[in-house]
């Protein structure tokens, strides 16, 4: 809002410090400042407010360490979240940005689904909350709805490097047709192209399903090349894989961020340090000369999603000051769905998906515990009349609580994990 007002404005008064606005790093900055303020100021009294109305968690009985002192916890904090981040990402981000538009719309959308599973938890006095179908209805439609824009969207495109036209300067025709690299004397010029002492090389921006591979030198994957290897029709056909493995990753990471959410602090810290890492791709794949210096794909209108990222940041640490152990609050799958389907889906957006496994480790090794768990437990069951287990129990955390691990170090050891796969993650822009 204030970045189309200020725009607005400044087209008729000379206001001081206008031009501020235009700067993605100041916005960033003051929407992370506002969330941080925002979910620690109005948190006290969010917390407050469902402690009084008794809005609190039942604990399950699973025979772990502290769980008396959990029960009556007030839940549905994942509430302070969204706010924390909605109110500053409209604030000081461009609402008109086909991004943005599709991450408040996953905000929301998953925001709602875990909202009812909590109320129906709470409310409903019903344990198992919303049924596994709906969540997983949710998820997909939502998938469906992200898959279709980017598939359809003219909006959503990439700038194309490998094939620019050359121009020649003083008669401003083309030299002829297109060409697959850069003069070794080229410049970047942005929003432009490469120019010489020759020519002038014009790049443009394409609408493609293009990702990237990490750790590979020439890291661009294009999804129509599955389909090209059953027919040469393969444009028409893409959508075919494209669609259900944007369904596939926002299921998944949706799914283990709330598997994760099930310590003091754990998911919070976690989600915390993958946004923190998608906040720098944003960084790079939205800035014409990092992303060309770094050789990796250019995004046009991407960086606002620095502005997104930043918001989310704060509203994370700002949620610690009272989810940190003890926890005052706990964010429920309000909160907990939503960071899921968000980090989805801004790592779709900068075509870094493929890095999820890597920067996502930790909702990786949640989710494959309970899937693998589950699984031996029905095998051995079939086949020796007894489940057996593989851990003392799923989801992975509470594995090490059953090992006798204090909640608040075990939280930290993961936190740390974290820490480490985002720099790994980081580092893959120049590791190939």
């Amino acid at each position: 809002m204030f970045y189309h007002l200020i725009h607005w404005l400044d087209k008729f008064y000379d206001i001081p410090g206008s031009h501020l606005f235009q700067s993605i790093t100041f916005r960033a900055a003051m929407a992370i400042i506002s969330s941080l303020l925002i979910s620690m100021v109005f948190g006290k009294h969010i917390v407050y407010f469902l402690q009084k109305k008794q809005i609190g968690e039942t604990v399950r009985d699973l025979g772990l360490a502290g769980e008396a002192d959990k029960n009556g916890t007030p839940t549905m904090g994942g509430l302070i979240i969204l706010g924390a981040l909605i109110i500053p990402v409209l604030l000081f981000a461009q609402l008109n940005n086909i991004y943005i538009i599709l991450l408040l719309v996953v905000t929301v959308w998953m925001g709602i689904i875990g909202f009812l599973d909590d109320y129906i938890k709470v409310f409903k006095k019903d344990k198992k909350g919303l049924r596994g179908k709906f969540k997983i209805l949710g998820q997909v439609s939502l998938g469906l709805i992200i898959g279709l824009t980017f598939y359809f969207s003219n909006q959503v495109k990439v700038r194309d490097f490998s094939h620019i036209y050359v121009y020649n300067m003083e008669q401003g025709e083309p030299l002829g047709g297109f060409i697959k690299s850069f003069p070794s004397s080229g410049k970047v010029i942005e929003g432009k192209g490469v120019e010489d002492g020759q020519g002038h090389w014009l790049s443009h921006d394409v609408h493609s399903t293009k990702t990237t591979i990490p750790f590979t030198k020439n890291n661009e994957f294009d999804y129509g090349s599955i389909i090209a290897l059953f027919t040469h029709r393969h444009p028409n056909w893409v959508w075919i894989v494209f669609i259900p493995i944007i369904i596939l990753i926002i299921t998944a990471v949706s799914n283990g961020a709330n598997l994760t959410d099930g310590l003091d602090g754990l998911a919070t810290g976690v989600s915390a340090i993958n946004v923190f890492t998608l906040l720098v791709f944003a960084y790079v794949s939205g800035n014409v000369i990092l992303a060309n210096y770094l050789n990796i794909m250019y995004i046009p209108e991407s960086a606002e999603l620095v502005i997104f990222s930043a918001a989310l940041v704060g509203a994370c640490i700002g949620f610690l000051w009272y989810n940190a152990y003890p926890a005052s609050i706990f964010m429920g799958d309000t909160g907990s769905l939503a960071l899921g389907g968000i980090i989805a889906t801004l790592a779709i957006v900068l075509r870094k998906e493929l890095l999820i496994p890597l920067m996502c480790g930790i909702f990786l090794m949640e989710n494959l515990s309970v899937v693998l768990q589950v699984a031996w437990f029905k095998y051995t069951k079939r086949k020796y009349g007894e489940g057996r287990r593989i851990f003392r129990m799923s989801p992975l955390h509470h594995h090490y609580q059953k090992a006798g691990l204090p909640e608040s170090k075990i939280v930290v050891r993961f936190w740390i994990i974290g820490i480490l796969l985002a720099v790994v993650t980081i580092i893959t822009l120049k590791i190939r």
